[in-house]
C-alpha cells in the first residue's frame, strides 16, 4: 500500500526515484525497495515524505482513503480542519485522550469531512449545472 501510494505520488508530482532520493537524503536504490514494498522508511522519513507531496502520512500509510474526487486543496483543507480541531490537545474528562484515542477520532474527523465536502461539491455541481 505505502509502495503504491509512494509511486503514484512521486510521478503525479513529476519526481525520478533519483530527484526524490536527492530531496531526502537517501538512494535511488532505496525509493526503488520501498515502491518495491521490500523496505519501509523511518516515520520521520514518512514525514518529509508527506511534506513533499502535500499529503497526511495517514494518506501515505494507507490508514485514510482520500476520495479520487478530492484536489490537493481539499487534502489541504482536511489537514487544516483537523489541526484547527486538535488545537490545545484533546481531553474528555479532564483527562488528555491516548494517542489511539486521538487516532480514532482523527479518524472520524476524516470521515466526516468527506462526507460533508461530497454534499457540498454535489450542491455546487447541480447549482452549475441548472445556471447553464
Amino acid at each position: 500500500m505505502f509502495g503504491q501510494k509512494l509511486r503514484e505520488l512521486r510521478v503525479q508530482n513529476g519526481y525520478t526515484q533519483e530527484t526524490l532520493s536527492d530531496k531526502i537524503g537517501v538512494s535511488s536504490k532505496t525509493i526503488g525497495a520501498w515502491e518495491r514494498g521490500t523496505r519501509e522508511p523511518s516515520l520521520s522519513t514518512v514525514d518529509k515524505l508527506a511534506d513533499i507531496f502535500n499529503v497526511s502520512t495517514d494518506y501515505l500509510l494507507g490508514r485514510n482513503q482520500t476520495p479520487e474526487w478530492a484536489t490537493k486543496k481539499d487534502t489541504l483543507e482536511l489537514r487544516n480542519f483537523i489541526d484547527e480541531n486538535s488545537q490545545g490537545g484533546m481531553t474528555f474528562d479532564g483527562e488528555d485522550l491516548t494517542k489511539e484515542e486521538k487516532e480514532k477520532v482523527e479518524i472520524a474527523m476524516t470521515q466526516i469531512f468527506w462526507e460533508k465536502l461530497k454534499k457540498i461539491k454535489a450542491k455546487e455541481s447541480k447549482k452549475n449545472g441548472e445556471n447553464k
